[in-house]
């Protein structure tokens, strides 16, 4: 029975007929095309499941009010294109230009359709395989011990037709509503539906369910028409620029605080919604009470036998009656079309309306089942970027390489350097790094210690939180000790009810780096890689387990961590003190003379000047040094004293061409004496 004959992409399993492909994706949003993007790169089989006739369906229809809350920075004063992209929100990753959303639209909040017709052009342009107008609508599991992972994924669409893979990427977004049932629900529209043209609305009162960027987004279309909106949610009002978490409320959208606050009729309430009750009278009014007053009563009783709050409380706040009463409590993942045998359960507490996947984004239930996209925001929900395009877009290149070297065996992209261009490597990235800027205390760059730390390794935007298994994921070695460089925002200035304007919130001063508030680069070193258990033991609040040491680069206004004294000496002093050497580069003079008085030369005079490589010095280039102290001046010394018959006059440049320099220093020993 468990027999399979395949030809090619088909194969007959029990009689019934699959086409198959390497790679499944579900879901040509975003995040599907994005790994579409890596796979066609890649060379490898796939297929792109798209439930609608073009993709990006969800933007057809949101926000419904069409205007985008990502932003679209045109100019930066900066030419560096991965630097840009930490000002371009809407971009994928791609290595034609002309996907660059600046070609698309010049608004700095774009509006919806754009990006409908942007990642229309990003699928053709690129020739994604995506298959449209097929809708998933289930999948399971078979077992099979030659499979990739034990088991392929078989998938059905709305024509009852198969498809089999190796490995499942779930790129389908969270578009199903959240609901609330109490008692009157039915009375309530929901923001997908809800009219958006604000004369329906002239005249009106209006409750507005949820607090959340769709709920504000929809009172302010309205704010100027309505006789007042009452807005009422179980927790508080979250502002992005207090949490620094983008899916926070934008300022973009927040009118109705000036209103509420301003004294203008409208006004914010905090409420358990599954409390609520809603009964609508003979005129279609719709008054607002509470579920315990209705629990011994008909709810389609006379409205006249109802007991309502303000009958005890005379000044209940939302005694007047409203006209509408509008639902906007955002989405959550669709998890009906999954088989109990691929154990994709909901995460829980404020993440319920996820899957529950790894830090890696693979499914905690099922080996080869990965999640991408918003849908995978439950691994940094309400830290980081990873349920937007400018933060998924990162961690999908992430996944992409984690499954090169999984199934492939391609190891993570890394490049060796001499270790005399690690602080240069670092000030680069943390100076231009977009996937780390945008996804921080997520994503991090590994540079690993080779050779005894005479090399490293440098792997970029590798997920921290699977650190401990780095060696496996990625196929790289960890053996000599590693630095981990990562953003982060300070430990207390993030939060709904953190003032994040009061005065002295900036650090300026290198020493005082570790109170840094702003997001700033942040370097641990560990002599060995971090274990499973010190990951699970960590610190909630922290993002990675206690290091050996820790660096933290200053805050910069300019976010531009290029000075050379207070970003540059002190980094560059701790990465000494951590491998114990020497990191600055000299002149050949000075090697020459480290020669005759240091056991070890520094590694810059190892790999360069003994090796006869490095730079060649000039009249300019000695008279700059010796007036910024890097040489000592030789050229009025008085040498007449001790001078042997035979010496020359001259320059000590002079002197040391006489001597044969540069060519190893041990090869040509003079008298001591002599020099």
């Amino acid at each position: 029975l468990g027999l399979a004959l395949c030809a090619g992409s088909l194969c007959v399993v029990r009689g019934a007929t699959f086409l198959y492909h390497d790679y499944c994706v579900i879901g040509a949003g975003p995040a599907g095309l994005q790994v579409a993007y890596f796979f066609q790169q890649a060379g490898r089989d796939y297929i792109v499941f798209e439930r609608s006739h073009a993709p990006g369906s969800f933007f057809a229809l949101y926000p419904r009010h069409r205007k985008l809350i990502s932003i679209n920075k045109q100019y930066t004063g900066k030419s560096n294109s991965e630097f840009n992209l930490r000002h371009d929100w809407n971009s994928l990753l791609s290595h034609d230009r002309r996907l660059l959303f600046r070609h698309y639209s010049r608004d700095f909040f774009p509006n919806a359709d754009t990006m409908v017709r942007y990642l229309e052009d990003f699928a053709s342009l690129l020739k994604l395989q995506v298959q449209y107008n097929t809708a998933i609508i289930h999948v399971t599991l078979e077992k099979n011990e030659q499979a990739w992972n034990g088991h392929y994924f078989l998938l059905t669409d709305q024509d009852r037709k198969n498809y089999k893979c190796s490995c499942l990427l779930v790129a389908a977004g969270t578009w199903v509503p959240n609901v609330v049932n109490f008692p009157g629900s039915e009375y309530v529209e929901g923001y997908e539906t809800v009219s958006i043209n604000p004369e329906d609305f002239t005249g009106q009162t209006v409750l507005i369910l949820g607090r959340g960027n769709s709920a504000f987004e929809t009172a302010e279309n309205i704010l100027g028409v309505t006789n007042f909106i009452h807005m009422v949610s179980r927790s508080r009002v979250r502002l992005s620029w207090a949490t620094h978490y983008v899916g926070d409320l934008r300022a973009i959208n927040n009118g109705l605080l000036d209103t509420y606050q301003l004294k203008s009729l409208d006004g914010l309430l905090e409420g358990d919604l599954e409390d609520l009750a809603i009964v609508k009278d003979k005129k279609g009014k719709l008054h607002i009470t509470l579920r315990f007053y209705l629990e011994n009563r008909n709810i389609s009783a006379d409205m006249d036998s109802i007991t309502l709050p303000q009958d005890e409380l005379d000044n209940f706040a939302t005694r007047a009656p409203y006209d509408r009463v509008i639902r906007c409590l955002g989405w959550k993942f669709d998890f009906s079309i999954y088989n109990r045998s691929l154990r994709m359960m909901p995460g829980k507490g404020n993440i319920k309306k996820y899957p529950q996947i790894k830090p890696s984004y693979e499914s905690r239930g099922t080996r080869g089942l990965f999640v991408l996209g918003t849908a995978s925001h439950s691994v940094d929900f309400r830290k980081s970027a990873g349920g937007f395009i400018h933060g998924f877009r990162y961690t999908t290149r992430a996944v992409h390489h984690l499954l090169e070297n999984r199934h492939h065996g391609v190891p993570w992209p890394s490049t060796v350097y001499r270790i005399t261009q690690l602080t240069n490597s670092i000030i680069k990235r943390v100076n231009e790094a977009s996937g780390l800027y945008q996804m921080f205390s997520v994503l991090a760059d590994i540079i690993l210690l080779r050779d005894n730390a005479t090399t490293f390794e440098y792997l970029e935007e590798y997920p921290i939180g699977v650190l401990a298994e780095l060696e496996m994921q990625t196929g790289r070695k960890a053996r000599n000790g590693l630095f981990v460089i990562i953003m982060e925002y300070g430990r207390n200035f993030s939060g709904a009810d953190k003032d994040v304007f009061y005065y002295n919130r900036a650090v300026g001063e290198a020493q005082h780096a570790w109170q840094s508030n702003f997001l700033h680069p942040v370097i641990y070193y560990y002599k060995h890689l971090p274990t499973e258990r010190e990951m699970r033991l960590r610190h909630p609040d922290w993002p990675l387990p206690r290091p050996d040491a820790i660096h933290h680069i200053v805050e910069d206004f300019l976010t531009d961590w290029t000075a050379p004294n207070a970003h540059i000496l002190p980094l560059r002093r701790f990465l000494e003190n951590c491998l114990s050497t020497d990191l600055r580069n000299f002149f050949a003079e000075s090697c020459f003379l480290f020669a005759f008085t240091h056991e070890k030369l520094p590694p810059s005079c190892q790999q360069g000047y003994v090796r006869m490589q490095g730079l060649v010095g000039g009249q300019e280039l000695r008279h700059h040094a010796v007036q910024a102290g890097l040489l000592q001046d030789y050229t009025h010394t008085d040498f007449s004293d001790d001078r042997p018959p035979d010496s020359h006059d001259g320059s000590q440049e002079q002197l040391m061409r006489d001597h044969g320099i540069p060519v190893h220093p041990l090869q040509h020993l003079v008298n001591a004496k002599d020099e």
